[in-house]
């Protein structure tokens, strides 16, 4: 019965992709705890974090797919949101520390104290509750992109100069986070984390727990994304990104639409960079970064836009090549980088999803050519028998 109403709301390839993910999750988890460290088939703690912050990228891009793949807003800002949240957790792990740090201050950040500030800034208050942070997380990018969403869909501002709009937003918050009097550890960022929940964020087993926190939100961010994607208001956001004159002129209010999809994967961004941070053990400005961004796009279009699970593959693979080459050819990563987006560009534009699509419409042509040929044989006999 469960069964079945997964398959209804989720289809085959979406279901398939969450056992897959489910299995991977599992398989990775005993191969870590279960195997000696000299089994060659043995997942170190390293690559386990490594994995980890992958699955984290892969929310970033599921909430990216979300704007640009169904509803035609391309945003080169949304390492903006994935940086807010991830900033959000950086200053509840902070004031984690307590008296722990360098200087000893039970209230105020190591940084804080180096930088001679007297008190707390407000905005810092209530970070050193759990969930309190975890709100910030979401709230802090959903409120920032409610806002800017407001102001440019209201004005109808759209194609690359909302691109570019939003490249400068995250531009401007680089500079802003520079800034040693934003309270925010400027050029350094937030770092030297001791603990998350009262867990040694160091041990094996923490981060263990981190990487299938990472992939079970992942699972759920999927679901609820499908579940969105198929429904009316889905329906909606296809018709806006395929024909926005002529769903406006059908009497929709485009700019709610957009809007609220904006806002809600602003929100699915910070979640993505609240689960990032404690993986990593550091935030800091260059997170704001307009490459980031762009190169979170990349993802996307390599994956296949407008899929859902495209996205989530063009993010595990291109950072899991990036893994590789900058740890051997640490030059040659940018140009392949570039190499990459041409070769998308021209000869894969929907992506590696789009390649499935296509041999499944061939197939299930092939497969109608032959029952129609079945047929015209029968309907031919049965007039000779006659």
């Amino acid at each position: 019965m469960i069964s079945d109403k997964f398959y209804k709301y989720l289809g085959i390839s979406g279901s398939s992709f969450l056992c897959i993910m489910g299995g991977a999750i599992l398989i990775i988890v005993a191969s870590n705890t279960l195997l000696n460290s000299d089994h060659p088939l043995h997942v170190s703690s390293y690559v386990v974090t490594l994995l980890g912050k992958y699955l984290c990228y892969a929310i970033l891009a599921i909430s990216i797919d979300l704007v640009w793949g169904y509803c035609g807003v391309l945003s080169l800002g949304h390492g903006a949101f994935f940086a807010l949240g991830g900033y959000a957790m950086g200053m509840h792990l902070m004031r984690e520390i307590g008296p722990r740090g360098v200087y000893g201050n039970p209230v105020l950040p190591d940084f804080m104290v180096f930088l001679n500030w007297k008190e707390l800034p407000w905005y810092w208050y209530g970070f050193d509750m759990f969930w309190f942070a975890i709100l910030m997380a979401v709230v802090a990018p959903a409120l920032l992109a409610y806002i800017f969403g407001w102001l440019a869909f209201r004005s109808r501002v759209t194609g690359v100069y909302l691109s570019i709009m939003t490249q400068a937003l995250t531009f401007a918050l680089l500079l802003a986070f520079y800034r040693n009097d934003m309270g925010f550890g400027g050029n350094n960022g937030l770092t030297d984390f001791k603990d998350v929940l009262g867990f040694n964020i160091q041990e094996n087993r923490t981060r263990l727990v981190l990487f299938v926190i990472s992939g079970l939100v992942l699972m759920v961010t999927f679901m609820f994304s499908k579940v969105l994607v198929d429904s009316k208001y889905g329906k909606a956001l296809i018709a806006i990104r395929d024909s926005e004159s002529r769903v406006r002129f059908l009497g929709y209010r485009v700019e709610h639409y957009k809007l609220f999809i904006w806002t809600l994967s602003a929100g699915l961004a910070g979640i993505a960079g609240a689960l990032y941070v404690p993986q990593v053990g550091i935030i800091n400005p260059s997170e704001f970064s307009p490459a980031n961004s762009i190169e979170a796009v990349l993802w996307v279009a390599v994956g296949g836009r407008g899929t859902l699970i495209g996205p989530v593959l063009g993010a595990i693979l291109v950072n899991g090549s990036k893994t590789i080459l900058t740890s051997a050819f640490p030059e040659v990563w940018l140009f392949t980088l570039g190499a990459i987006f041409i070769f998308v560009t021209i000869f894969l534009p929907k992506g590696i999803m789009g390649l499935f699509n296509r041999s499944n419409r061939k197939s299930n042509a092939s497969g109608i050519s032959k029952i129609a040929g079945l047929r015209k044989i029968f309907v031919f006999d049965g007039k000779k028998d006659g």
